[in-house]
């Protein structure tokens, strides 16, 4: 793509940036065939190559952020299938980050928007915020009604999302070790996350207890929290940069302290993806630049680094049916595709494709409260293609994903390390307690964990 850029502009390395991304694109429009807004609204500017122009006029001309911009911006679930499609290797991500940012900067938004985006980015990257909220959603209810009347269809949306109970908190939540009684083979550091620790407790459990059986020790980080995926793809850049210095300096102090670790693992993918991002996103922040770059060398989603080991047999066996849902965030932004399905069949599961599996539920991080109509058509389009192929379960990397397709599916869905923990001696995954009958128990006792 020809652009137009001053030499003065790309003093600026932000744009000097764009201007690179933008080059590589040939126009080709293998993007739109797998955009998932393209595909339900056949609108050019609703695809990744439309967006690509409406971006670049924006920063070319150095203008402020449009109305039209900013609608069709807001629109991208940032799921990066077209990265995944490009033959030409344009960064979409960081170009849409950067557009947000100049949204952020220099759009208007009601105030209904800039409420609402605030009340999100003021809670759910924070527990204990979060489980407060939730505990008022509860109250609030009963006045839906009156709330789509008024046309707080954000409100709405996030009410609909939120679970009916809190849950328990994890049985470990950290900061602190949980140690395997096992012989220990390696050392990892956890990121606990902020929503899911509220949402599903179980995940990380499942993952401490799961990794303990390999012999594996498990710490929590003293300080770290949020990864900083929220705010960023929201356009607050400095938040994001700020929670993701935070988790840098927990995690290399842990590693000054107690010496080198084998992986940082992350058990929800949209995590994973913004965590290996770290490089980037600190890439020009003094004294982080060689620290970001060991961080994100280290991180792991949970699969992945299981795939390493030799999981020996499960320690019960099932003839269910999982309908693996792959989150955008595993198999467009971190490219993980086969060891979630191996990991399950290997464990006595059978692993069935789900159609059209490459396009979004609408999760998307908070994109199901921002963009509740098309979130909605997206998620009953892939409600509908897992039904097709009739699972027993359905299983999925990221918390996001588990919470936006619960609702209304009329089938159990379980986070994948939970399926495994439950193969390997863990308890029942939540929800799934019908399906118990169906697995048979083959007595040996998984280890305990002292936590320290």
């Amino acid at each position: 793509m020809q652009t137009t850029f001053t030499p003065e502009q790309l003093q600026d390395p932000n744009i000097a940036e764009v201007e690179s991304i933008l080059r590589k694109c040939v126009h080709c429009g293998f993007c739109t065939a797998t955009c998932p807004t393209y595909v339900l609204m056949g609108d050019e500017r609703d695809s990744p190559r439309g967006r690509i122009y409406l971006m670049k006029e924006m920063f070319e001309k150095s203008l402020p952020a449009s109305p039209e911009v900013k609608t069709h911006v807001d629109r991208c679930l940032t799921c990066l299938s077209c990265m995944t499609t490009c033959p030409s290797g344009v960064d979409y991500m960081h170009l849409v980050d950067r557009a947000r940012v100049h949204i952020e900067e220099t759009g208007q938004r009601s105030l209904k928007e800039r409420v609402m985006r605030g009340l999100v980015a003021a809670t759910v990257p924070y527990p204990g915020r979060f489980r407060l909220a939730l505990l008022g959603a509860r109250l609030a209810r009963p006045f839906i009604p009156l709330l789509r009347a008024l046309g707080l269809k954000e409100m709405v949306a996030m009410l609909q999302l939120a679970p009916s109970q809190v849950m328990r908190s994890a049985r470990f939540s950290g900061p602190g070790i949980a140690a395997t009684s096992e012989e220990r083979r390696k050392r990892v550091i956890m990121l606990a996350g902020c929503a899911q620790q509220v949402l599903r407790p179980d995940i990380n459990d499942a993952t401490i207890r799961l990794l303990a059986r390999r012999g594996v020790d498990v710490e929590v980080a003293a300080g770290a929290g949020c990864c900083g995926a929220l705010v960023q793809h929201m356009g607050r850049e400095q938040a994001a940069i700020e929670m993701a210095k935070r988790n840098v300096d927990a995690w290399t102090k842990v590693m000054d302290k107690r010496g080198p670790i084998d992986a940082v693992i992350i058990n929800t993918s949209g995590c994973g993806t913004t965590v290996k991002d770290y490089a980037h996103l600190l890439q020009r922040v003094p004294g982080y630049a060689e620290k970001s770059q060991r961080i994100a060398a280290m991180a792991k989603d949970v699969t992945e680094f299981l795939a390493g080991y030799d999981m020996g047999p499960p320690r019960r066996f099932s003839a269910l049916r999982v309908a693996y849902h792959s989150a955008c965030s595993m198999q467009h932004g971190q490219r993980i595709s086969d060891p979630p399905r191996k990991l399950l069949r290997n464990a006595g599961f059978t692993v069935v494709e789900i159609p059209e599996a490459h396009l979004c539920c609408g999760s998307a991080g908070t994109y199901n409260i921002m963009q509740p109509e098309i979130a909605a058509k997206l998620r009953d389009r892939k409600v509908g293609n897992i039904q097709r192929v009739r699972p027993d379960v359905v299983a999925a990397g990221n918390i996001g994903c588990i919470t936006q397709l619960a609702g209304g599916m009329g089938l159990p869905i379980a986070h994948t390390v939970e399926l495994l923990d439950w193969a390997y001696g863990g308890p029942v995954p939540s929800g799934l307690e019908s399906l118990a009958p169906h697995v048979k128990d083959v007595p040996n006792p998984a280890p305990a964990l002292v936590v320290t």
